[in-house]
Protein backbone atom coordinates (compact mmCIF):
# COMPACT_ATOMS: atom_id res chain seq x y z
CA UNK A 1 0.00 0.00 0.00
CA UNK A 2 1.02 2.93 -0.65
CA UNK A 3 1.43 5.94 2.21
CA UNK A 4 0.36 9.43 1.61
CA UNK A 5 3.96 10.60 2.20
CA UNK A 6 5.19 8.22 -0.59
CA UNK A 7 2.19 9.69 -2.70
CA UNK A 8 3.29 13.54 -2.34
CA UNK A 9 6.76 12.94 -2.51
CA UNK A 10 6.10 11.23 -5.72
CA UNK A 11 3.85 14.08 -7.18
CA UNK A 12 6.19 16.33 -6.26
CA UNK A 13 8.80 14.35 -8.52
CA UNK A 14 6.17 14.60 -11.40
CA UNK A 15 5.76 18.06 -10.77
CA UNK A 16 9.19 19.53 -10.76
CA UNK A 17 8.99 17.29 -14.52
CA UNK A 18 5.87 18.63 -15.57
CA UNK A 19 7.14 22.23 -15.30
CA UNK A 20 10.70 21.94 -16.82
CA UNK A 21 10.49 24.00 -20.30
CA UNK A 22 10.81 21.44 -22.20
CA UNK A 23 7.64 19.56 -20.86
CA UNK A 24 5.69 22.47 -20.60
CA UNK A 25 6.33 23.44 -24.70
CA UNK A 26 5.69 19.71 -25.60
CA UNK A 27 2.33 20.11 -23.34
CA UNK A 28 0.98 23.32 -25.37
CA UNK A 29 2.26 21.84 -28.26
CA UNK A 30 0.47 18.58 -27.81
CA UNK A 31 -3.10 20.29 -27.00
CA UNK A 32 -2.52 23.03 -29.48
CA UNK A 33 -2.12 20.62 -32.11
CA UNK A 34 -5.25 18.32 -30.37
CA UNK A 35 -7.77 21.49 -30.74
CA UNK A 36 -6.31 22.12 -34.11
CA UNK A 37 -7.27 18.86 -35.25
CA UNK A 38 -10.40 18.56 -33.29
CA UNK A 39 -11.73 21.14 -34.85
CA UNK A 40 -11.06 20.08 -38.35
CA UNK A 41 -13.31 17.51 -39.29
CA UNK A 42 -12.58 14.51 -41.05
CA UNK A 43 -8.85 14.14 -39.88
CA UNK A 44 -9.67 12.15 -36.23
CA UNK A 45 -7.11 12.31 -33.47
CA UNK A 46 -6.31 8.39 -34.25
CA UNK A 47 -5.01 10.03 -37.59
CA UNK A 48 -3.23 13.03 -35.94
CA UNK A 49 -1.28 10.85 -33.44
CA UNK A 50 -0.21 8.19 -35.99
CA UNK A 51 0.91 10.80 -38.02
CA UNK A 52 2.83 12.25 -35.57
CA UNK A 53 4.38 9.27 -34.41
CA UNK A 54 7.50 8.99 -36.24
CA UNK A 55 8.21 12.46 -35.02
CA UNK A 56 8.93 11.58 -31.55
CA UNK A 57 10.75 8.92 -31.63
CA UNK A 58 13.53 12.17 -31.95
CA UNK A 59 12.69 13.88 -28.48
CA UNK A 60 12.76 12.55 -24.84
CA UNK A 61 10.27 9.56 -24.78
CA UNK A 62 8.57 11.16 -21.32
CA UNK A 63 8.32 14.60 -23.23
CA UNK A 64 6.76 12.44 -26.59
CA UNK A 65 4.19 11.00 -24.39
CA UNK A 66 3.26 14.38 -22.87
CA UNK A 67 2.92 15.64 -26.00
CA UNK A 68 0.97 12.47 -27.45
CA UNK A 69 -1.60 12.36 -24.86
CA UNK A 70 -2.08 16.00 -25.10
CA UNK A 71 -2.85 15.78 -28.43
CA UNK A 72 -5.65 12.93 -27.15
CA UNK A 73 -7.50 15.15 -24.76
CA UNK A 74 -6.63 18.85 -27.16
CA UNK A 75 -8.52 16.73 -29.71
CA UNK A 76 -11.64 15.78 -27.48
CA UNK A 77 -11.84 19.43 -26.58
CA UNK A 78 -11.91 20.52 -29.66
CA UNK A 79 -14.41 18.11 -31.26
CA UNK A 80 -17.58 19.95 -30.25
CA UNK A 81 -16.81 23.38 -32.25
CA UNK A 82 -17.59 21.83 -35.41
CA UNK A 83 -19.92 19.65 -34.08
CA UNK A 84 -22.09 22.85 -32.27
CA UNK A 85 -21.39 25.45 -35.09
CA UNK A 86 -21.38 23.21 -37.96
CA UNK A 87 -22.81 19.78 -37.59
CA UNK A 88 -19.83 18.29 -38.11
CA UNK A 89 -18.18 16.48 -35.56
CA UNK A 90 -14.49 16.68 -35.48
CA UNK A 91 -14.48 13.31 -33.63
CA UNK A 92 -16.41 10.50 -33.55
CA UNK A 93 -16.80 11.00 -29.45
CA UNK A 94 -18.41 14.36 -30.17
CA UNK A 95 -21.09 13.48 -32.68
CA UNK A 96 -23.54 13.21 -29.96
CA UNK A 97 -22.62 16.75 -29.03
CA UNK A 98 -24.16 17.62 -32.77
CA UNK A 99 -27.66 16.55 -31.77
CA UNK A 100 -28.65 19.82 -28.98
CA UNK A 101 -25.85 21.75 -29.90
CA UNK A 102 -26.42 23.28 -33.79
CA UNK A 103 -30.22 23.38 -32.45
CA UNK A 104 -28.73 26.19 -29.86
CA UNK A 105 -26.75 27.77 -32.57
CA UNK A 106 -29.81 28.14 -34.70
CA UNK A 107 -31.68 29.42 -31.98
CA UNK A 108 -28.59 32.20 -31.50
CA UNK A 109 -26.67 31.17 -28.87
CA UNK A 110 -23.75 28.79 -30.09
CA UNK A 111 -21.65 30.74 -27.92
CA UNK A 112 -23.35 29.60 -24.98
CA UNK A 113 -23.11 25.94 -25.89
CA UNK A 114 -19.24 26.98 -26.60
CA UNK A 115 -18.57 27.83 -23.46
CA UNK A 116 -20.49 25.06 -21.35
CA UNK A 117 -18.66 22.40 -23.52
CA UNK A 118 -15.43 24.19 -22.31
CA UNK A 119 -16.73 24.31 -19.20
CA UNK A 120 -17.95 21.02 -18.60
CA UNK A 121 -15.00 18.96 -20.72
CA UNK A 122 -12.67 20.91 -18.24
CA UNK A 123 -15.05 19.77 -15.00
CA UNK A 124 -14.90 16.21 -16.28
CA UNK A 125 -11.13 16.01 -17.06
CA UNK A 126 -10.49 17.84 -13.76
CA UNK A 127 -12.32 14.95 -11.94
CA UNK A 128 -11.08 12.25 -14.13
CA UNK A 129 -7.05 13.30 -13.51
CA UNK A 130 -8.27 13.16 -9.79
CA UNK A 131 -9.85 10.07 -10.37
CA UNK A 132 -6.33 8.91 -11.80
CA UNK A 133 -4.34 9.90 -9.55
CA UNK A 134 -6.24 8.29 -6.61
CA UNK A 135 -7.19 4.60 -8.24
CA UNK A 136 -4.28 4.35 -9.88
CA UNK A 137 -1.65 3.65 -7.58
CA UNK A 138 -3.86 1.09 -5.55
CA UNK A 139 -4.94 -0.78 -8.15
CA UNK A 140 -0.94 -1.34 -9.42
CA UNK A 141 -0.61 -2.51 -6.06
CA UNK A 142 -3.16 -5.18 -6.56
CA UNK A 143 -1.82 -5.53 -9.98
CA UNK A 144 1.35 -6.34 -8.60
CA UNK A 145 -0.45 -10.06 -7.26
CA UNK A 146 -1.70 -10.65 -10.37
CA UNK A 147 -0.67 -13.77 -12.15
CA UNK A 148 -0.24 -14.37 -15.92
CA UNK A 149 -3.85 -15.96 -16.04
CA UNK A 150 -5.46 -12.55 -14.52
CA UNK A 151 -3.41 -10.59 -17.51
CA UNK A 152 -4.98 -13.05 -19.97
CA UNK A 153 -8.33 -12.56 -18.59
CA UNK A 154 -8.19 -9.25 -18.75
CA UNK A 155 -7.22 -9.01 -22.12
CA UNK A 156 -9.72 -10.87 -23.44
CA UNK A 157 -12.15 -8.99 -21.48
CA UNK A 158 -10.55 -5.71 -23.29
CA UNK A 159 -10.67 -6.98 -26.49
CA UNK A 160 -14.47 -8.62 -26.05
CA UNK A 161 -15.61 -4.95 -24.93
CA UNK A 162 -13.73 -3.22 -27.93
CA UNK A 163 -15.56 -5.82 -30.27
CA UNK A 164 -19.12 -5.98 -28.48
CA UNK A 165 -19.63 -2.51 -27.17
CA UNK A 166 -18.18 -1.14 -30.77
CA UNK A 167 -20.94 1.48 -33.14
CA UNK A 168 -20.55 -1.02 -35.67
CA UNK A 169 -21.52 -4.65 -35.98
CA UNK A 170 -20.42 -6.53 -33.29
CA UNK A 171 -19.23 -9.11 -35.47
CA UNK A 172 -17.50 -7.09 -37.47
CA UNK A 173 -15.54 -5.67 -35.08
CA UNK A 174 -14.76 -8.89 -33.50
CA UNK A 175 -13.14 -10.17 -36.82
CA UNK A 176 -11.03 -7.28 -36.85
CA UNK A 177 -10.04 -7.46 -33.25
CA UNK A 178 -8.85 -10.93 -34.58
CA UNK A 179 -7.07 -9.64 -37.95
CA UNK A 180 -5.05 -7.89 -35.06
CA UNK A 181 -4.44 -10.52 -33.11
CA UNK A 182 -2.61 -12.27 -36.11
CA UNK A 183 -0.84 -9.31 -37.25
CA UNK A 184 0.63 -8.95 -33.85
CA UNK A 185 2.49 -12.22 -34.27
CA UNK A 186 3.85 -11.78 -37.10
CA UNK A 187 7.57 -12.61 -36.68
CA UNK A 188 10.05 -14.79 -34.76
CA UNK A 189 8.35 -17.05 -32.86
CA UNK A 190 10.63 -16.58 -29.19
CA UNK A 191 10.02 -19.83 -27.64
CA UNK A 192 11.05 -21.68 -31.12
CA UNK A 193 12.71 -19.31 -32.78
CA UNK A 194 10.96 -19.55 -36.05
CA UNK A 195 9.63 -16.62 -38.49
CA UNK A 196 6.23 -16.66 -38.47
CA UNK A 197 3.91 -15.59 -41.41
CA UNK A 198 6.78 -13.51 -42.68
CA UNK A 199 6.16 -14.74 -46.58
CA UNK A 200 10.03 -14.73 -47.00
CA UNK A 201 10.54 -11.09 -46.44
CA UNK A 202 13.46 -10.36 -43.78
CA UNK A 203 12.34 -7.11 -42.85
CA UNK A 204 9.24 -8.70 -41.38
CA UNK A 205 11.00 -10.47 -39.03
CA UNK A 206 11.26 -8.11 -36.22
CA UNK A 207 7.34 -7.62 -36.68
CA UNK A 208 5.13 -5.38 -38.31
CA UNK A 209 6.23 -1.73 -37.42
CA UNK A 210 3.44 0.15 -35.29
CA UNK A 211 4.13 3.40 -36.98
CA UNK A 212 3.58 1.98 -40.43
CA UNK A 213 0.57 0.21 -39.12
CA UNK A 214 -0.80 3.50 -37.86
CA UNK A 215 -0.27 5.83 -40.41
CA UNK A 216 -1.93 3.10 -42.79
CA UNK A 217 -4.54 2.24 -41.25
CA UNK A 218 -6.03 5.96 -40.01
CA UNK A 219 -3.36 8.56 -41.54
CA UNK A 220 -3.65 7.17 -46.21
CA UNK A 221 -7.69 6.42 -45.80
CA UNK A 222 -8.87 9.90 -44.39
CA UNK A 223 -6.56 11.37 -47.46
CA UNK A 224 -7.66 9.02 -49.98
CA UNK A 225 -11.84 9.62 -48.27
CA UNK A 226 -10.77 13.54 -48.48
CA UNK A 227 -9.25 14.15 -51.45
CA UNK A 228 -12.11 15.17 -53.00
CA UNK A 229 -12.81 18.03 -51.03
CA UNK A 230 -11.57 20.84 -52.57
CA UNK A 231 -12.94 24.09 -50.50
CA UNK A 232 -13.32 24.16 -46.87
CA UNK A 233 -16.53 24.47 -44.82
CA UNK A 234 -17.36 28.06 -44.33
CA UNK A 235 -18.11 28.89 -40.89
CA UNK A 236 -19.38 32.30 -39.61
CA UNK A 237 -18.03 33.53 -36.18
CA UNK A 238 -18.85 36.93 -36.36
CA UNK A 239 -21.46 36.36 -34.02
CA UNK A 240 -19.20 34.38 -31.33
CA UNK A 241 -18.43 37.31 -29.00
CA UNK A 242 -17.17 36.87 -25.36
CA UNK A 243 -20.52 38.84 -24.23
CA UNK A 244 -22.81 35.72 -25.84
CA UNK A 245 -21.25 32.75 -24.76
CA UNK A 246 -22.07 34.22 -20.90
CA UNK A 247 -24.74 31.39 -19.77
CA UNK A 248 -27.88 32.66 -17.54
CA UNK A 249 -27.89 31.05 -14.11
CA UNK A 250 -31.04 28.98 -15.71
CA UNK A 251 -28.12 27.35 -17.75
CA UNK A 252 -25.63 27.02 -14.85
CA UNK A 253 -28.89 24.95 -12.94
CA UNK A 254 -29.65 23.05 -15.54
CA UNK A 255 -25.77 21.90 -16.54
CA UNK A 256 -24.17 21.16 -13.46
CA UNK A 257 -25.97 17.86 -12.65
CA UNK A 258 -25.73 16.55 -15.64
CA UNK A 259 -21.86 17.85 -15.93
CA UNK A 260 -21.11 15.56 -12.65
CA UNK A 261 -23.71 12.70 -13.72
CA UNK A 262 -21.74 12.61 -17.37
CA UNK A 263 -17.98 12.82 -15.31
CA UNK A 264 -19.13 9.89 -13.28
CA UNK A 265 -19.98 7.67 -16.26
CA UNK A 266 -17.00 8.56 -18.51
CA UNK A 267 -14.69 7.82 -15.27
CA UNK A 268 -15.99 4.04 -15.17
CA UNK A 269 -16.33 3.67 -19.25
CA UNK A 270 -12.92 5.39 -19.51
CA UNK A 271 -11.62 2.73 -17.09
CA UNK A 272 -12.61 -0.28 -18.77
CA UNK A 273 -10.25 -2.00 -20.98
CA UNK A 274 -11.59 -1.03 -25.01
CA UNK A 275 -14.30 0.68 -24.52
CA UNK A 276 -13.40 4.39 -24.48
CA UNK A 277 -15.14 8.22 -24.93
CA UNK A 278 -17.87 7.33 -27.54
CA UNK A 279 -19.84 4.88 -25.81
CA UNK A 280 -19.27 7.25 -22.28
CA UNK A 281 -21.05 10.50 -24.00
CA UNK A 282 -24.01 8.14 -25.77
CA UNK A 283 -24.62 6.98 -22.66
CA UNK A 284 -24.89 9.97 -20.68
CA UNK A 285 -27.06 11.38 -22.96
CA UNK A 286 -29.25 8.51 -23.00
CA UNK A 287 -29.51 8.83 -18.94
CA UNK A 288 -29.58 12.57 -19.74
CA UNK A 289 -32.85 12.03 -21.70
CA UNK A 290 -34.52 9.73 -19.43
CA UNK A 291 -34.43 11.72 -16.20
CA UNK A 292 -35.55 15.40 -17.84
CA UNK A 293 -39.22 16.11 -17.14
CA UNK A 294 -39.74 16.75 -20.57
CA UNK A 295 -37.21 14.51 -23.05
CA UNK A 296 -38.87 16.17 -26.21
CA UNK A 297 -36.78 19.04 -25.62
CA UNK A 298 -33.60 16.94 -26.74
CA UNK A 299 -32.50 17.25 -29.97
CA UNK A 300 -34.15 20.74 -30.27
CA UNK A 301 -31.33 22.76 -28.04
CA UNK A 302 -31.08 21.40 -24.77
CA UNK A 303 -28.16 22.46 -22.69
CA UNK A 304 -28.22 19.39 -21.28
CA UNK A 305 -27.61 17.74 -24.08
CA UNK A 306 -24.34 19.47 -24.48
CA UNK A 307 -23.13 19.46 -21.26
CA UNK A 308 -23.49 15.62 -20.43
CA UNK A 309 -21.87 14.25 -23.28
CA UNK A 310 -18.80 16.38 -23.42
CA UNK A 311 -18.00 16.04 -19.82
CA UNK A 312 -18.46 12.31 -19.91
CA UNK A 313 -16.38 12.12 -23.49
CA UNK A 314 -13.42 14.47 -21.43
CA UNK A 315 -13.54 12.50 -18.34
CA UNK A 316 -13.22 8.87 -20.10
CA UNK A 317 -10.12 10.03 -22.01
CA UNK A 318 -8.50 10.85 -18.81
CA UNK A 319 -9.46 7.80 -16.80
CA UNK A 320 -8.33 5.85 -19.95
CA UNK A 321 -4.99 5.76 -18.73
CA UNK A 322 -5.58 4.08 -15.84
CA UNK A 323 -5.84 0.22 -17.23
CA UNK A 324 -2.80 1.39 -19.69
CA UNK A 325 -0.32 3.00 -17.16
CA UNK A 326 -0.98 0.21 -14.68
CA UNK A 327 -1.94 -3.09 -16.34
CA UNK A 328 -0.47 -2.35 -19.58
CA UNK A 329 -3.92 -2.90 -20.81
CA UNK A 330 -5.35 0.34 -23.29
CA UNK A 331 -8.30 2.11 -22.57
CA UNK A 332 -9.05 2.53 -26.43
CA UNK A 333 -7.57 2.85 -29.37
CA UNK A 334 -5.42 5.70 -29.33
CA UNK A 335 -3.93 4.34 -25.54
CA UNK A 336 -3.07 1.37 -27.80
CA UNK A 337 -0.96 3.81 -29.63
CA UNK A 338 0.59 5.44 -26.80
CA UNK A 339 1.63 1.89 -25.29
CA UNK A 340 3.30 1.11 -28.42
CA UNK A 341 4.85 3.96 -28.16
CA UNK A 342 6.08 3.66 -24.69
CA UNK A 343 7.19 -0.35 -25.03
CA UNK A 344 9.23 1.10 -28.45
CA UNK A 345 10.77 3.43 -26.17
CA UNK A 346 11.70 0.84 -23.43
CA UNK A 347 9.44 2.36 -20.85
CA UNK A 348 7.22 -1.03 -19.89
CA UNK A 349 4.09 -0.20 -18.53
CA UNK A 350 2.04 -2.10 -15.83
CA UNK A 351 2.11 -2.67 -11.83
CA UNK A 352 5.99 -1.31 -11.85
CA UNK A 353 5.36 1.61 -13.72
CA UNK A 354 4.10 4.36 -10.68
CA UNK A 355 6.77 3.15 -8.19
CA UNK A 356 9.79 2.12 -10.57
CA UNK A 357 9.09 5.20 -12.74
CA UNK A 358 7.26 8.19 -10.72
CA UNK A 359 8.77 10.73 -13.00
CA UNK A 360 6.79 9.19 -16.13
CA UNK A 361 3.67 8.23 -14.10
CA UNK A 362 3.23 11.27 -11.77
CA UNK A 363 5.09 13.41 -14.57
CA UNK A 364 1.86 12.84 -17.12
CA UNK A 365 -0.79 12.73 -14.27
CA UNK A 366 0.46 16.71 -13.57
CA UNK A 367 1.19 17.27 -17.00
CA UNK A 368 -2.62 16.49 -18.01
CA UNK A 369 -3.62 19.14 -15.12
CA UNK A 370 -1.31 21.81 -16.83
CA UNK A 371 -2.55 20.84 -20.34
CA UNK A 372 -6.65 21.07 -18.93
CA UNK A 373 -6.23 24.71 -17.70
CA UNK A 374 -3.85 25.61 -20.89
CA UNK A 375 -6.57 24.06 -22.82
CA UNK A 376 -9.34 26.51 -21.20
CA UNK A 377 -7.69 29.10 -21.25
CA UNK A 378 -7.06 28.70 -25.56
CA UNK A 379 -10.79 27.68 -25.87
CA UNK A 380 -12.86 30.49 -24.82
CA UNK A 381 -10.99 33.54 -26.10
CA UNK A 382 -9.81 31.80 -29.12
CA UNK A 383 -13.23 30.73 -30.82
CA UNK A 384 -13.04 33.02 -33.62
CA UNK A 385 -9.41 31.70 -34.67
CA UNK A 386 -10.73 27.54 -34.48
CA UNK A 387 -13.52 28.13 -36.41
CA UNK A 388 -11.91 29.93 -38.78
CA UNK A 389 -9.35 27.31 -39.75
CA UNK A 390 -12.54 24.79 -40.56
CA UNK A 391 -12.31 27.18 -43.52
CA UNK A 392 -8.81 25.93 -44.69
CA UNK A 393 -8.79 24.26 -48.28
CA UNK A 394 -8.40 20.47 -48.17
CA UNK A 395 -6.43 20.98 -51.61
CA UNK A 396 -3.93 22.56 -49.39
CA UNK A 397 -4.24 20.65 -46.36
CA UNK A 398 -4.33 16.90 -47.28
CA UNK A 399 -1.16 17.09 -49.47
CA UNK A 400 1.21 18.32 -46.70
CA UNK A 401 -0.43 15.47 -44.32
CA UNK A 402 1.15 12.95 -46.98
CA UNK A 403 4.53 14.51 -47.15
CA UNK A 404 4.81 14.23 -43.53
CA UNK A 405 3.65 11.19 -43.31
CA UNK A 406 6.01 9.72 -46.12
CA UNK A 407 8.80 11.57 -44.36
CA UNK A 408 7.99 10.83 -40.91
CA UNK A 409 7.74 6.85 -41.98
CA UNK A 410 10.99 6.75 -43.77
CA UNK A 411 13.21 8.64 -41.45
CA UNK A 412 12.84 6.37 -38.67
CA UNK A 413 15.04 3.33 -40.48
CA UNK A 414 15.52 4.72 -43.86
CA UNK A 415 13.98 2.18 -45.39
CA UNK A 416 11.99 1.84 -48.30
CA UNK A 417 9.91 -1.09 -47.33
CA UNK A 418 8.31 1.09 -44.60
CA UNK A 419 6.59 3.05 -46.99
CA UNK A 420 5.10 0.08 -48.97
CA UNK A 421 4.01 -1.40 -45.93
CA UNK A 422 1.66 1.82 -45.53
CA UNK A 423 0.55 2.05 -48.87
CA UNK A 424 -0.25 -1.76 -48.15
CA UNK A 425 -2.13 -0.91 -44.98
CA UNK A 426 -3.92 2.12 -46.34
CA UNK A 427 -5.05 -0.02 -48.35
CA UNK A 428 -6.58 -2.20 -46.47
CA UNK A 429 -8.06 0.45 -44.28
CA UNK A 430 -9.59 2.22 -46.97
CA UNK A 431 -11.37 -1.24 -48.05
CA UNK A 432 -12.45 -1.52 -44.43
CA UNK A 433 -14.07 1.72 -44.28
CA UNK A 434 -16.02 0.53 -47.03
CA UNK A 435 -17.05 -2.40 -45.98
CA UNK A 436 -17.85 -1.10 -42.82
CA UNK A 437 -15.38 -2.47 -40.70
CA UNK A 438 -13.65 -0.30 -38.02
CA UNK A 439 -10.09 -0.08 -38.20
CA UNK A 440 -9.52 0.82 -34.55
CA UNK A 441 -9.99 -2.87 -32.70
CA UNK A 442 -7.37 -4.03 -34.94
CA UNK A 443 -5.09 -1.69 -33.51
CA UNK A 444 -6.19 -3.23 -29.63
CA UNK A 445 -5.81 -6.78 -31.23
CA UNK A 446 -2.04 -5.91 -32.46
CA UNK A 447 -0.95 -4.52 -29.07
CA UNK A 448 -2.09 -6.56 -27.16
CA UNK A 449 -1.72 -10.04 -29.02
CA UNK A 450 2.06 -10.47 -28.41
CA UNK A 451 1.08 -9.60 -24.94
CA UNK A 452 -1.85 -12.07 -24.87
CA UNK A 453 0.30 -14.42 -26.21
CA UNK A 454 3.41 -14.67 -23.65
CA UNK A 455 1.00 -14.67 -20.81
CA UNK A 456 -1.13 -16.90 -22.00
CA UNK A 457 2.06 -19.70 -22.97
CA UNK A 458 3.03 -18.70 -19.49
CA UNK A 459 -0.77 -19.86 -18.07
CA UNK A 460 -0.15 -23.29 -19.64
CA UNK A 461 3.59 -23.75 -19.32
CA UNK A 462 2.88 -23.47 -15.17
CA UNK A 463 -0.20 -25.72 -15.45
CA UNK A 464 1.27 -28.03 -17.14
CA UNK A 465 -1.63 -27.45 -20.13
CA UNK A 466 -4.69 -27.28 -17.45
CA UNK A 467 -6.84 -24.56 -19.25
CA UNK A 468 -8.94 -24.58 -16.14
CA UNK A 469 -6.03 -22.65 -14.76
CA UNK A 470 -7.98 -19.68 -16.20
CA UNK A 471 -10.77 -20.36 -14.40
CA UNK A 472 -9.64 -21.80 -11.00
CA UNK A 473 -8.37 -18.91 -9.70
CA UNK A 474 -10.92 -16.35 -8.31
CA UNK A 475 -10.02 -12.99 -10.14
CA UNK A 476 -9.16 -14.77 -13.23
CA UNK A 477 -12.47 -16.35 -13.26
CA UNK A 478 -14.62 -13.77 -12.12
CA UNK A 479 -13.40 -12.08 -15.28
CA UNK A 480 -13.98 -14.55 -17.59
CA UNK A 481 -17.18 -14.49 -15.78
CA UNK A 482 -17.96 -10.92 -16.44
CA UNK A 483 -16.50 -11.45 -20.21
CA UNK A 484 -19.30 -14.47 -20.41
CA UNK A 485 -21.92 -12.15 -19.28
CA UNK A 486 -21.11 -9.57 -22.00
CA UNK A 487 -20.98 -11.96 -24.83
CA UNK A 488 -24.53 -13.34 -23.60
CA UNK A 489 -26.24 -9.98 -22.92
CA UNK A 490 -24.87 -8.80 -26.41
CA UNK A 491 -26.44 -12.20 -28.23
CA UNK A 492 -29.52 -11.64 -26.14
CA UNK A 493 -29.70 -8.20 -27.40
CA UNK A 494 -29.63 -9.19 -31.11
CA UNK A 495 -31.76 -12.07 -30.99
CA UNK A 496 -34.82 -9.90 -29.16
CA UNK A 497 -33.84 -6.84 -31.53
CA UNK A 498 -34.66 -9.26 -34.69
CA UNK A 499 -37.82 -10.52 -32.49
CA UNK A 500 -39.51 -7.37 -32.58
CA UNK A 501 -38.54 -6.82 -35.85
CA UNK A 502 -39.92 -9.49 -37.03
CA UNK A 503 -43.23 -8.89 -34.54
CA UNK A 504 -43.16 -5.36 -35.89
Amino acid sequence: MVSIGDTISNIGIGLSFAISPEALVYCFLGVTLGTFIGVLPGVGVLATVSILLPFTFYVDPKVSLIMLAGIYYGAAYGGSTASILLNMPGTSSSAITCLDGYPMTKQGRGGIALFMTAIASFAGSFIGILMLAAFAPPLAGLARSFGSQEYVALMVLGLLAASLLSTSSAMKSLVTVVFGLLLGIVGIDVNSGQPRLTYGFTELQDGIALVGLALGLFGVPEVIANAGRIKGVVAEAKGITLRSMLPTREDWRRSWKPMLRGTGIGSFFGALPGTGGMIASFMSYALEKRLHKDPSQFGKGAVEGVAAPEASNNAAVQTAFIPTLTLGIPGDPVMAILLGVMMIHGIAPGPSLVNANPEVFWGLVVSFLIGNIILLILNIPLIGIWVRLISIPYNYLYPAIVVFLCIGVFSINNSVFDLYMVIFFGLVGYFMVLLRFEPAPLILGFILGPLLEENFRRSLVLSRGDMFTFFERPVSGSIFLVAFLLVAWIVIAELRNRYLARKG
